[in-house]
């Protein structure tokens, strides 16, 4: 283990704000509660985000974007969103600083500067997307609208993590508009299934695809779609959701069309959303007490090779070899880096893309080169081969796929080991407190019952499965009757 982080076993949040530090992915602001995303972190943003782009646009949705300022009267005209949001809102009531002549000259408010209006920075965009929508919809011609924007968004947190949860943080929220229920539940239930692929797929992190209860829905929603992810620590993540908003911001913005039988009727809505939070996914489900494993699919750099030699000799001769390497990799659609920097030793390279998780590496050496091979350790195992040169690039791509899937396999054995059943109360309790993970247990349906168990343990319903199995039961904390089992945990 690097003596630079704090162990899992030792200290798990600690562990987390060394990796994320150290690792080159973000650092503290001058702003409380704010976070510095550093190139590392913001190019493994872009990679996540060029992904989920793609698959967006395939599902037939554009960009947009809209603005940061809500007017707090459109904020306040869906009132379940208002009211959800209210306590997290940052609010901008002036416009002008000036100069105190009466204190050295220090700029304070100006107030004759008041807004006649005060704007609400945006927490999440329904109420000003649905207000332009207004203007856009006057037919089932002009449905269904498909939209997508990438943004920042400011919720006034009080306790903050890096990537877990900051007062702005990074996003993509999508707002869709429909001529029928069906149409937006059918688009909810697409969304889902398209974060849950990329979580899967990309991030190499296995996800629960489910429903939330009434209690845990997004503030103005019929329905909260969800993937929740499993940390190494045993405690949930929300990873993605999409929610069914019915026609409730169509009312309260008075959005209406005329259908084809030419009958005015409200529009139907959804919205959906994930956040720079993956990278806090990322970090928790798949590193170790050396640092950060990336999966090769969204990780920045992809393989990095590094030259060991002595004198210019050595070294030219090494150049010339990874120059061919270098471009049989790139041909192949593999990010690859060259440290040939001689302002630290290969030793503490090697340590370095270790805890940066670069998942392969590649050390070359004077006697390599006249045997032909080339040292290939891989990030996930710490595996090191004896490769030969010739055909490497075709090797390292399929090791690289290798590597994918050993992650994801890894992640979903500790995932299926750690959802656990429990029929009384006392063995709940006792597997939140020994093991944690997901608790499949029987629950009487009730917000009463859901808000005495998370006030007694800290658990919350994470969601309930889709697609599942109805089973007569009765609920841990009350005895009631249960039709159906649901996921506790205790959650991030």
């Amino acid at each position: 283990m690097s003596k630079e982080i704090t162990s899992r076993e030792q200290d798990y949040s600690q562990w987390y704000n060394d990796l994320v530090i150290k690792g080159g992915l973000a650092d503290y602001s001058a702003v409380r509660g704010c976070m510095v995303i550093k190139p590392y972190g913001y190019a493994l943003w872009e990679n996540m985000q060029a992904t989920l782009d793609r698959m967006f646009k395939d599902t037939g949705h554009q960009n947009a974007y809209f603005p940061l300022f809500v007017p707090k009267s459109l904020f306040e005209a869906e009132e379940k969103n208002a009211e959800g949001f209210a306590k997290e809102c940052a609010v901008v009531t002036h416009y002008r600083l000036k100069a105190d002549p009466a204190n050295k000259g220090k700029l304070i408010v100006d107030p004759e500067a008041r807004l006649e209006e005060e704007l609400v920075v945006r927490p999440t965009s329904e109420a000003i997307i649905w207000n332009t929508y207004k203007g856009w919809i006057q037919s089932y011609r002009d449905l269904p609208i498909l939209v997508n924007q990438w943004a920042n968004v400011v919720r006034w947190e009080m306790r903050t993590r890096l990537f877990l949860r900051t007062a702005e943080f990074l996003w993509q929220e999508g707002h869709t508009a429909h001529a029928t229920k069906d149409e937006a539940v059918a688009e909810a239930e697409q969304m889902l299934h398209v974060y849950a692929d990329f979580a899967e797929n990309w991030m190499a992190v296995p996800v629960i695809k489910g429903v939330k209860s009434p209690n845990e829905r997004f503030a103005g929603a019929e329905d909260t779609y969800c993937i929740e992810a499993l940390m190494q620590d045993g405690k949930a993540l929300q990873a993605g959701t999409s929610h069914f908003l019915g026609q409730n911001f169509a009312k309260a913005f008075d959005v209406k069309f005329s259908d084809k039988q030419n009958k005015l009727d409200y529009v139907w809505a959804t919205s959906w959303g994930v956040s720079t939070r993956l990278i806090g996914a990322l970090v928790m489900a798949h590193s170790d007490d050396d640092g950060l494993i990336l999966p090769p699919k969204i990780a920045p750099v992809q393989v990095v090779i590094v030259p060991i030699y002595k004198g210019e000799d050595q070294k030219a001769k090494i150049d010339v070899k990874v120059k061919d390497i270098v471009q049989a990799l790139k041909a192949s659609g593999v990010s690859v880096k060259y440290d040939d920097s001689d302002n630290q030793r290969p030793g503490w390279k090697f340590a370095q893309y270790e805890m940066q998780g670069v998942p392969v590496r590649i050390a070359i050496g004077a006697r390599d080169l006249e045997n032909n091979v080339a040292e290939v350790a891989r990030r996930d195992t710490k595996l090191k081969e004896s490769y030969s040169l010739d055909g490497l690039a075709d090797k390292v791509k399929l090791l690289l796929e290798d590597i994918q899937q050993n992650i994801y396999n890894k992640a979903l054995q500790y995932r299926d080991s750690h959802i656990t059943t429990a029929d009384t109360w006392d063995e709940f309790v006792k597997l939140l407190d020994e093991k944690g993970g997901f608790i499949s247990a029987h629950w009487d349906g009730t917000a009463e019952t859901e808000d005495k168990i998370k006030e007694l343990t800290k658990a919350t319903i994470r969601c309930i499965p889709l697609n599942n199995a109805a089973e007569e039961g009765k609920c841990i904390l009350t005895g009631n009757a249960s039709t159906q089992r649901v996921l506790f945990a205790r959650a991030y």
